[in-house]
């Protein structure tokens, strides 16, 4: 059985209560859905975009403005409704960093079951003068041998990079930078 955290109550179709019932195809997925059969609540996973941005030689990593302090990670947001993933990248390092995306190549497809994403991560090579948005309060630029990969997400992304370049990977429990 699956854990719904779902804020959905009521079926948009006729406004019924939903209840919790096994997937007609999988017996072990439990579904929020209309009693009635006109809506199942899916709950597929969102997906997130991710740029590893390398800047003159050097790799910016940014703290959220929700993070605690020495927590530094890639830049990521949601996709939006008609667009590629490789418009929202652009569109999101441009949005939060005010940088233009030069060349942009996949790393890979990454899950993050804890938070119901799939990670989509580019490296994006970019130019242009930092300029940070609200959502972050500030960032690091950093050697591509000196970055410590975290155990989660973009985590993996960031040692699978580093191995394509021939660096050594040592993995982190958490995105956490010291002074």
């Amino acid at each position: 059985m699956t854990e719904h955290t779902s804020n959905f109550k009521f079926c948009p179709v006729c406004a019924a209560s939903l209840v919790l019932r096994a997937d007609e195809s999988d017996s072990v997925k439990i579904r929020l859905a209309c009693p009635e059969g006109h809506w199942t609540h899916w709950d597929n996973p969102l997906p997130v975009l991710a740029a590893l941005v390398e800047i003159d030689g050097q790799i910016l990593l940014a703290r959220n403005a929700a993070w605690e302090e020495k927590m530094f990670a890639l830049i990521t947001g949601f996709m939006e409704r008609d667009e590629t993933p490789e418009q929202g990248i652009r569109r999101e390092l441009k949005e939060e960093t005010n940088l233009d995306a030069d060349h942009i190549s996949l790393i890979g497809v990454y899950e993050f079951m804890r938070k119901n994403e799939l990670i989509i991560a580019y490296h994006v090579q970019a130019s242009g003068t930092i300029k940070l948005s609200p959502e972050l309060l500030e960032y690091r630029l950093m050697a591509p041998a000196a970055l410590k990969p975290w155990r989660a997400g973009t985590g993996h992304a960031v040692a699978d990079w580093m191995r394509g370049k021939g660096l050594e990977v040592a993995y982190v429990d958490r995105p956490i930078l010291s002074d």
